[in-house]
């Protein structure tokens, strides 16, 4: 079908129009809302400046810093000092200061970990607590591990509940043959100390079934018939 030239000049009329009325819109609104417009645009360059400075001009440097003071803490650890870990020696700082003075950063939040770890090994569990629990991690096996020493200081002060509780997310947080066989356990021991004696007969044959070739599911089978028994006593 043709298209007459009457026709087409009558619908690209129509358009301009609609554009212009558009655009007096789009003037109007501009005109009455401008303070607001450039506040907010001023507002989001603003906070983006804020946190590119302060990545750049705060947080880098203190990384660097804080590499720096961490290197004789944790030759420290590796020796077993660990009272000299945590709260240094002469010019040498300890991971409790570098955690807390460096906590914003990636060295620092490790400290956190250092510590918790520390203070698990030389009894104080409710340091280790403390600082294990704030401390984060995108890696799933060291936050598997921290998840799980929270529990072991959890289950030295009879807490046991909580002690439960994290080695069943420790368990959960990454599977394999090494970690997840030794948390099931701790956690079915734990539930035997509970009296709940169904949940431990549960984990033990998730053991059982999942781990059958590693050292604790070729002894499981003894911890299954044990926590039955004190099941079907109880």
């Amino acid at each position: 079908m043709e298209v007459k030239n009457n026709d087409t000049k009558d619908v690209t009329s129509k358009v301009d129009d609609a554009l212009a009325g558009s655009l007096d819109t789009a003037t109007v609104f501009f005109e009455k809302y401008r303070k607001q417009i450039y506040y907010v645009g001023g507002g989001i360059l603003l906070t983006v400046a804020l946190i590119v400075g302060y990545k750049q001009f705060y947080i880098n440097p203190m990384e660097e810093e804080a590499q720096k003071e961490i290197f004789m803490a944790q030759k420290f650890f590796e020796k077993d000092s660990l009272q000299l870990a945590l709260n240094g020696v002469g010019q040498y700082k300890g991971m409790v200061a570098i955690a807390d003075e460096y906590g914003s950063t990636k060295t620092g939040n490790l400290a956190k970990y250092y510590a918790g770890m520390s203070y698990l090994r030389t009894g104080k569990y409710n340091e280790a607590i403390e600082y294990l629990s704030s401390f984060s991690t995108d890696d799933e096996l060291i936050g598997a591990l921290a998840l799980a020493a929270i529990g072991d200081a959890h289950v030295e002060l009879n807490e046991y509940d909580d002690a439960a509780k994290y080695f069943i997310k420790a368990s959960k947080m990454i599977k394999n043959k090494f970690t997840t066989p030794v948390f099931l356990k701790k956690a079915g021991i734990v539930y035997e100390e509970l009296k709940q004696y169904g949940k431990a007969v549960e984990v033990y044959e998730l053991i059982k079934k999942d781990f059958k070739d590693t050292p604790e599911g070729q002894e499981i089978d003894k911890y299954i018939s044990r926590a039955k028994t004190l099941e079907s006593n109880s």
